[in-house]
């Protein structure tokens, strides 16, 4: 069965194990979700992840889930841009979240990044999730 939207998948599978406070989550692995693990490890979000290699280009991302006083420091994580409505953004109309505590993932022309890289970079973009 194909997957029709594998970001999606891995930010509900985050969601989920936050709600039920697991350490430690797995998911299959693709380079845009490395990406964004990677934006969220930078942000503070996330412990880290760890790519497994497994045969025939198959790969597998464990991700380590943070806590802060037995609460996820993870408290919404949301999917804006969803394969039946794309949402994009110029660098001047990009939305803030929950008045700047939280973060915007964008896909732009220079590659996955959190909003406030965007804005110094004067780039817009595809609006991938929005997390706080």
């Amino acid at each position: 069965m194909s997957m029709t939207d594998p970001l999606g998948d891995m930010i509900t599978r985050i969601r989920n194990a936050a709600m039920r406070r697991k350490t430690s989550l797995n998911t299959p692995g693709s380079r845009l979700r490395m990406n964004v693990l990677e934006v969220l490890q930078s942000e503070g979000y996330i412990r880290g992840y760890t790519v497994t290699e497994h045969g025939n280009g198959r790969s597998e991302i464990d991700i380590e889930l943070k806590y802060f006083d037995g609460e996820p420091a993870i408290k919404k994580i949301e999917r804006i841009s969803k394969p039946g409505r794309r949402v994009y953004s110029s660098v001047t109309t990009l939305p803030r979240v929950a008045n700047g505590l939280g973060v915007n993932i964008l896909s732009t022309s220079q590659g996955v990044m959190s909003d406030a890289v965007a804005r110094e970079r004067n780039l817009g973009g595809e609006i991938l999730c929005q997390v706080f």
